[in-house]
C-alpha cells in the first residue's frame, strides 16, 4: 500500500465527520448532527462528490456517505471540513452491512451512483431484491431510491427487478443530458461520471419508492 493511501486512512480516522464500523451509530445519527433533519444515504460513494454536492444544495437535509474504502472517501470528508459544511458525515462500512448501522426508519433517501454493475454477479449488484430488502428495513416507508449510472446492464437489471416487485418507477430518463442542464441535482457529476461522459458513455436516473 502506497504511503499516501496510508496517510489518507490515518487521517480519514482522525476527522471528526467519519465513522467505521466500530463506530456504533445505529439510531444516533440525528444526535450526531444536533437535529432531526431527513437523512439521505449516497451507498458505494467512492469518493462521495453527490453527498458533498447535494450536501451544499439542501441545507437543512443530512447526508451520509457510505463506502468500504476510506481513502476515497477521505476526499469528500475533507472537502466538507474544508468548506465547514456540517451536515454531511461519512461511514466505511460493507454495504450488506448497512442493518447494523442504521435504525429502522432512520433514512429517508437514498442514491446509488455508478455503482459496480457486478457483471455475471447479480446477487451482488445493489439494486438486486436483496438489497432492497436491506434498504426496506433502514428507511422509512415510501423511501425513494435514486439510481445514477452509466451502465445498461444495471439500469435494465433495476427496471426488470421493480416490475417483478410490482413497482412503478417516478421517473426514468434514459439520456440525464439529452436536453441540456438537467438541473441542479442531476447536474452534480461524480469522478467517475466525468471519466464515462469522456469515453462518450450515456448517464441514466431512475427513481423509485419502497414500501
Amino acid at each position: 500500500m502506497s504511503k499516501a493511501k496510508l496517510q489518507k486512512f490515518a487521517e480519514y480516522d482522525a476527522f471528526p465527520n467519519t465513522f467505521d464500523a466500530q463506530s456504533l451509530m445505529k439510531g444516533k445519527w440525528s444526535a450526531h448532527f444536533g437535529n432531526s433533519n431527513p437523512i439521505v444515504l449516497e451507498l458505494a460513494c467512492g469518493k462521495a462528490d453527490y453527498t458533498v454536492g447535494l450536501a451544499r444544495l439542501f441545507p437543512k437535509m443530512n447526508f451520509i456517505g457510505v463506502d468500504i474504502k476510506g481513502s476515497r472517501m477521505w476526499r469528500g470528508a475533507k472537502t466538507c471540513l474544508d468548506e465547514g459544511l456540517q451536515n454531511a458525515a461519512f461511514l466505511r462500512i460493507p454495504i450488506d452491512h448497512i442493518e447494523g448501522h442504521f435504525e429502522v426508519g432512520e433514512v429517508d433517501e437514498i442514491w446509488i451512483t455508478f455503482a459496480d454493475p457486478q457483471a455475471g454477479k447479480a446477487r451482488k449488484r445493489l439494486t438486486h431484491p436483496l438489497f432492497l430488502n436491506r434498504y426496506r428495513r433502514v428507511m422509512k416507508p415510501g423511501g425513494t431510491v435514486h439510481l445514477k449510472t452509466d451502465s445498461e446492464l444495471l439500469f435494465n437489471f433495476t427496471l426488470e427487478t421493480l416490475e417483478a416487485e410490482k413497482i412503478t418507477p417516478d421517473e426514468v430518463i434514459r439520456d440525464v443530458y439529452a436536453n441540456g442542464d438537467p438541473g441542479p441535482v442531476l447536474s452534480i457529476r461524480t469522478w467517475y461520471e466525468n471519466m464515462w461522459l469522456k469515453e462518450g458513455r450515456t448517464i441514466q436516473y431512475l427513481r423509485f419508492r419502497l414500501m
